[in-house]
């Protein structure tokens, strides 16, 4: 066996113990660490078939920005996950029919996958350069699109936190400069024995 195939054995192991780990750990904010691990050797795995950029915007993106948001969020949230999970026995049979489709599935992709020799890259390769020759010619439109989406989606989060609101008081210092003195206070003389 070669150090390669160790290491890959190795990394895909922990990667199916922390995915599993993920989905029944009690504790939600140890089940976002073990996803950290899983990210972290999949793009061990990703470094591995030489597809180090893939692996860089993994650790980068997933890990760096996703995973550490999930964290703050259950933390922030603190929500009761005993309440939750009063009710999971009652999804318990579809949950197994799920997984048992998903069984079949894997076995019958097993059963029809041949294993080979990896085929070796050309010498003056680059997979960033391969990477963007195919995003910019054979998915450009895709591609295009998906940023087009995300622009909406960010000017959307900015339209949905300047709208008015009736309920919320907000300060608009325009108004406030361009009020005049003699309408901001009023000065009633009440006799005196007579009160308000």
């Amino acid at each position: 066996m070669m150090v390669a195939d160790f290491v890959f054995l190795m990394l895909a192991t922990v990667l199916v113990v922390s995915g599993v780990m993920v989905i029944t750990t009690r504790n939600p904010i140890q089940s976002v660490l073990w996803l950290v691990l899983a990210f972290f050797t999949s793009a061990g795995l990703f470094v591995l078939i030489e597809a180090e950029f893939i692996a860089a915007i993994l650790v980068m993106v997933y890990m760096g920005a996703v995973a550490i948001l999930f964290l703050f969020v259950v933390m922030m949230l603190d929500v009761d996950f005993a309440e939750l999970r009063k009710g999971a026995i009652d999804h318990l049979p579809m949950g197994l029919m799920v997984g048992l489709v998903v069984l079949v599935e894997l076995a019958a992709v097993g059963g029809a996958y041949h294993l080979e020799a990896p085929v070796a890259a050309a010498a003056d390769y680059d997979n960033t350069l391969a990477i963007g020759k195919i995003l910019y010619t054979k998915y450009l439109f895709p591609f295009e699109l998906a940023s087009v989406v995300l622009l909406v989606a960010l000017i959307g989060a900015i339209a949905l936190t300047h709208r008015e609101r009736k309920d919320v008081k907000k300060q608009r210092v325009s108004h406030q400069l361009n009020r005049k003195r003699e309408d901001a206070l009023v000065i009633n003389k009440v006799k005196s024995g007579e009160g308000a």
